[in-house]
């Protein structure tokens, strides 16, 4: 895919999620949030909680799934410790990470907690 593509099926794949978020009663508090040690795709309000969701598009949930790395996670879940810093309850919220698959069809499939597992 071209990079002028891939933007844009990633931001449409974006839109998706965060639809599936709002539609659960879920404000989303951020897009593209970008710290110091990188970016988080979507954030999710859950209440009191907050919600980091990392999107990957693909063809498949599977080979979406597949192009999550350590190395990523890592690099969310320090974003998501400077992201805390301007919370309320600082690094005390009540937190988790999803993982928003979305496929060739534009179908998503959220793997709640995902980080943990």
């Amino acid at each position: 895919m071209s990079g002028t593509v891939s933007y844009h099926a990633g931001r449409s794949a974006e839109d998706c999620v965060a639809r599936g978020y709002e539609g659960r009663g879920r404000a989303i508090a951020a897009r593209r949030w970008r710290g110091a040690g990188g970016e988080i795709d979507l954030v999710a309000r859950d209440g009191d909680a907050l919600v980091f969701v990392e999107v990957k598009q693909s063809r498949s949930f599977s080979s979406a799934a597949e192009r999550v790395t350590r190395r990523q996670m890592d690099r969310v879940m320090m974003a998501a410790q400077e992201y805390l810093a301007g919370e309320p309850y600082g690094q005390l919220t009540d937190i988790r990470f999803d993982v928003a698959l979305v496929n060739g069809f534009g179908e998503v499939d959220i793997l709640e907690n995902a980080f943990c597992a």
